[in-house]
């Protein structure tokens, strides 16, 4: 853990690199080290279909992140999360000429572990098990 979802508005790709917006975010949680490497998953969901404030500004954008994590994270450290990946990104896209106005959120939502299962077979490999 974490897992980080970054939904997007479609324009956003018409004018930047998610690629390495995802890039930029990876690199910003691992070094946080809040969580083994092998698990965190940067993940990214384009929505094609979306209306954001009146409806009418083409240059209108949003960024939507959820990052999950297991359970016993103080709250300093998650709000530490929420502002490394959000100065990242954006800092990330303020690199890019683009129109686009964003509104960006990050939400933290702690897993229940009770009701979680992981079988994470890249960490037994990076762990040189088979």
């Amino acid at each position: 853990m974490p897992h980080l979802i970054v939904e997007y508005s479609a324009n956003v790709a018409a004018h930047h690199d998610v690629d390495a917006l995802l890039g930029a975010i990876h690199e910003a949680v691992l070094g946080l080290e809040v969580a083994p490497v092998a698990g965190v998953r940067i993940r990214a969901i384009r929505q094609d279909e979306y209306r954001i404030a009146s409806g009418s500004d083409p240059n209108h954008a949003y960024i939507a992140m959820i990052a999950r994590l297991g359970p016993g994270r103080d709250a300093d450290t998650k709000t530490h999360l929420i502002n490394t990946v959000l100065d990242a990104a954006e800092a990330q896209l303020s690199t890019e000429d683009t129109p686009l106005v964003i509104a960006w959120s990050l939400e933290v939502q702690e897993i229940d572990a009770d009701f979680r299962v992981n079988r994470n077979h890249i960490a037994t490999e990076m762990k040189g098990g088979s």
